[in-house]
């Protein structure tokens, strides 16, 4: 579980193709507080840690991870955001994330307003009933708030801090991004759908 406040950034080092998909090794400043073992998320995927030294991590990306988020798109030099899970006695500054990504979405624009950025972001029909306007939704594992929304588009505004400690700061409109919608909300659908308030999606 994560809060979706980025702590690091790090850099795709090395991409090398295994028998179940690849083998991720980033370079973090996070590197000597990290043990194989334990769960980073990176670009808001919950991924495992296979080994750590002192500049950076390994970890594993599955055919299933790489095929519904934008890790599979990695190449060399790719800037992630980073982030430990979070820990039973700290504050909760975002919101709950999971790491597991609903879908990928498009950036459709990025535009600036002051020293703040707006940013559109075109989903999948399919979570058009999990995001709402004032609600949470985690960008490349960044958690923001929903300042508006349509049948097919959201937008965010991100913070001065938040475009300068994240990789967004060198998004382009049409790259991808993982998206994932708050876990409140979809358990909120769900018990609808089991009382027949609505149809099952």
């Amino acid at each position: 579980m994560f809060t979706g406040l980025i702590e690091s950034i790090g850099e795709v080092a090395e991409i090398k193709p295994t028998p179940a998909g690849f083998r991720l090794r980033v370079t973090t400043t996070l590197a000597p507080d990290m043990a194989a073992g334990e769960s980073l998320s990176v670009n808001g995927v919950c991924l495992t840690v296979i080994s750590a030294d002192p500049d950076g991590i390994h970890a594993d990306i599955s055919p299933e991870t790489a095929r519904v988020s934008t890790l599979g798109a990695l190449r060399r030099g790719a800037l992630v955001n980073l982030e430990r899970p979070l820990r039973a006695d700290a504050r909760l500054g975002g919101h709950f994330v999971q790491g597991h990504i609903d879908a990928t979405g498009k950036i459709e624009d990025i535009r600036q307003d002051g020293d703040s950025y707006w940013l559109t972001i075109r989903f999948p029909q399919a979570l058009a009933p999990y995001i709402v306007r004032k609600g949470s939704i985690a960008v490349n594992g960044i958690s923001l708030t929903v300042a508006g929304v349509d049948d097919r588009d959201f937008d965010v505004q991100i913070i001065p801090f938040t475009w300068d400690h994240t990789n967004l700061r060198a998004a382009k409109p049409g790259e991808m991004v993982n998206v994932e919608c708050d876990i409140l909300g979809k358990y909120v659908v769900r018990v609808a759908e089991l009382a027949g308030m609505t149809k099952p999606r």
